[in-house]
């Protein structure tokens, strides 16, 4: 059967997932905290943006291409750094910027991955982003840096939305631990899917490799805190200036929310704004990300990149017309690895691309540029 008959959307993806990941591994990827309201409002927010079909626009192949920090890439999207994305399918950094490469999309590597910058950087071609949980220590810091420097990463990405640990209560009810401890109840959910028990088997139980390398092993923390905790520290302005300062490439600040935030970090030098509620995963609280798109895009020059909530072409549309200059998403990446293995990735860009064409195409949007004067309201 066609993979598009069979998946033709993300949610197909994510069905076929969740059949083939052990209960507690899913759990991990889709939980967010409190009572996961974020969800819904992301989901709420983007569906009240809309646009004006338009007719008798002839035939036309719609242009999606965007420049980004001097690179043209041939689609607005990309894939946004995950924590333990190993855990989710094996070896699926590595998988997941082999992909990337092919289709000329950045690629974010987690501090908390399971593979080092050393063992991804290899698969990429300039287009690494590598996203920076903020180390107290001077001299990790520096190491970290020079290292993904010279592991061919050219973007740094400095997550600033989680000061402290969130709770997580899905996360902790599924029963994993950090690092992950399989007992007789997770064994079991683990002999229910045997394709991902034979290859975590054969590579080995993920685990933060660069964290790892850092820190003495530290056993029974939970779920929500992993040895990460043990050294990082929450960021202020003066951490902030120090990376600008430390980093010889772009610098990506992850997690801005409030407009008033927009202005001073351009005046700090900061190469791009990137607006994300961390899918709720660190605040219940949060407002939708594409609820403050339009004022944080009022208050600066600088490119924003958007990510949370992110489920078609149709969505990352709404992002761009609202302001957005790039979309990230990060689970449906490993939906699809999960889904699909090595097929699923190149799948899911086709089928965004397909989506992206043909919602341009319902609009008479000819490029991304077009895509403002097409919203209703």
């Amino acid at each position: 059967m066609d993979m598009f008959q069979q998946y033709p959307a993300i949610a197909d993806l994510r069905a076929a997932a969740k059949r083939r990941m052990p209960w507690f591994v899913f759990e991990y990827l889709e939980s967010a905290t409190g009572t996961e309201s974020v969800h819904l409002r992301n989901r709420a927010g983007l569906d009240r943006v809309l646009f004006m079909p338009s007719i008798l626009h002839g035939e036309f192949t719609p242009d999606t291409s965007v420049t980004l920090f001097g690179r043209t890439h041939a689609l607005p999207f990309g894939i946004s750094p995950v924590g333990m994305s190993g855990l989710f399918w094996p070896d699926a950094e590595r998988r997941l910027a082999r992909a990337a490469t092919t289709a000329g999309l950045p690629y974010g590597l987690s501090t908390v991955a399971s593979r080092t910058p050393e063992e991804v950087g290899p698969h990429l071609d300039g287009n690494g982003w590598f996203q920076l949980y903020p180390p107290r220590d001077e001299g990790i810091r520096r190491d970290m840096l020079a290292r993904a420097k010279a592991a061919g990463f050219t973007g740094l990405i400095l997550t600033v939305d989680v000061p402290v640990a969130s709770r997580r209560e899905r996360q902790t009810r599924s029963g994993l631990t950090s690092p992950p401890r399989l007992t007789p109840r997770l064994m079991l959910q683990v002999a229910r899917c045997p394709q991902w028990a034979w290859e975590t088997a054969r590579l080995g139980m993920p685990r933060m490799r660069l964290i790892d390398q850092y820190a003495a092993k530290v056993t029974g923390l939970s779920s929500t805190e992993h040895v990460g905790y043990m050294l990082r520290t929450s960021p202020d302005w003066d951490y902030l200036h120090w990376l600008r300062d430390n980093w010889d490439g772009p610098l990506l600040v992850k997690g801005v929310l409030d407009p008033r935030d927009a202005a001073p970090l351009e005046k700090a030098g900061v190469d791009a704004i990137w607006v994300s509620n961390h899918a709720g995963r660190q605040f219940d609280g949060a407002p939708a990300t594409i609820d403050m798109l339009p004022a944080i895009r009022a208050e600066t020059r600088l490119p924003i990149i958007l990510d949370s909530g992110i489920e078609g072409g149709l969505d990352i549309l709404r992002a761009l017309a609202l302001g957005a200059d790039f979309v990230m998403l990060g689970r449906a990446w490993h939906y699809a690895l999960a889904a699909l293995g090595d097929k699923g990735p190149p799948h899911l860009i086709d089928m965004l691309k397909k989506d992206l064409i043909s919602n341009m195409g319902q609009i008479g949007a000819r490029s991304l540029a077009d895509l403002p004067g097409r919203l209703i309201g």
